[in-house]
């Protein structure tokens, strides 16, 4: 009865209250067991917590060349900001002494011809001429080739340095160099460039022989680098010393490559015949500049 309760042969069904109960058997452990399994796992949380203790020398956290170049490079940063530092510095009072070097040209161009304005009135109320002094400086410029040259004459021109046609050199003007632009003055015209002259060519024509190569006057510092033992540092210093062909002319003139100009605007009158015959080589004095604006 009770099986056939419990049990349907047909289904293999066993109702849930007739299913077995699951007892959990007590198992004994013995006190002594216990409290070693407890040290046990105390233990192992200690090694846990704290980790293993360093044994032998202990490692730097930075290798030494790396902390080397560290300070190497801090040493090196510090002393590249110091020179930069100083060489603002100079710069700064470089320019500062740049600017007052071209007041005071400007003042003594201006006291100079003040000077000749004020002489020569005083000579025409006197009933006097005024005669200038003779000018120091002129600008010589090419303008025949090499066709039947003389050879006395190609020398001269070679001194001169005008080797082509348009080339133009400033001169000193003393008994040697009036006597050379004679012998070579069929080739050559010449005259007495003025201030505003001097600086056009020196600004925009002008260039500078550093190593027998041709350069540009781009800043101040080629002219610095070629001419600052003679106290000539900046553009405004070449052009006084040109213009007032002052005691460091020769290595001035020398430092300007020659220059190139253009066929002036208009074109040559006649190169064949000399300026006073309505030609164009030759001494055309004050002249020149005018023929110079339009070759610049």
């Amino acid at each position: 009865k009770t099986s056939h309760a419990c049990y349907s042969a047909s289904h293999h069904f066993i109702s849930p209250a007739c299913r077995p109960v699951h007892i959990v058997r007590n198992t004994f452990v013995h006190p002594s067991r216990r409290i070693s399994e407890e040290k046990m796992a105390d233990k192992n949380k200690g090694a846990v917590a704290k980790g293993p203790k360093p044994t032998g020398k202990k490692l730097p956290a930075v290798p030494e060349s790396v902390l080397k170049r560290r300070k190497k490079n801090e040493v090196s940063v510090a002393l590249k900001i110091k020179q930069a530092a100083k060489e603002r510095r100079s710069k700064r009072n470089k320019r500062v002494k740049i600017f007052k070097r071209a007041e005071d040209y400007v003042k003594e161009y201006r006291s100079k011809e003040r000077d000749e304005i004020r002489l020569a009135r005083q000579a025409r109320n006197q009933g006097n001429y005024y005669v200038p002094a003779e000018p120091k400086l002129a600008f010589v410029m090419r303008i025949r080739g090499i066709n039947q040259v003389h050879p006395k004459v190609r020398k001269a021109l070679q001194l001169f340095r005008l080797r082509q046609i348009n080339n133009g050199v400033f001169v000193k003007l003393n008994k040697a160099t009036i006597n050379m632009l004679r012998i070579c003055e069929p080739y050559i015209t010449w005259g007495y460039p003025n201030l505003k002259t001097v600086r056009d060519l020196i600004y925009k024509r002008g260039f500078a022989k550093v190593d027998h190569r041709r350069t540009p006057l781009a800043s101040n510092s080629v002219i610095e680098g070629r001419l600052g033992r003679k106290n000539i540092i900046c553009m405004e210093d070449l052009v006084h010393e040109v213009f007032t062909v002052g005691k460091n002319f020769k290595y001035a003139s020398n430092f300007l490559w020659p220059f190139k100009l253009n066929t002036p605007t208009g074109g040559w009158r006649k190169k064949t015949n000399h300026y006073v015959e309505g030609g164009d080589f030759g001494c055309r004095e004050d002249k020149i500049n005018e023929l110079l604006r339009r070759m610049i």
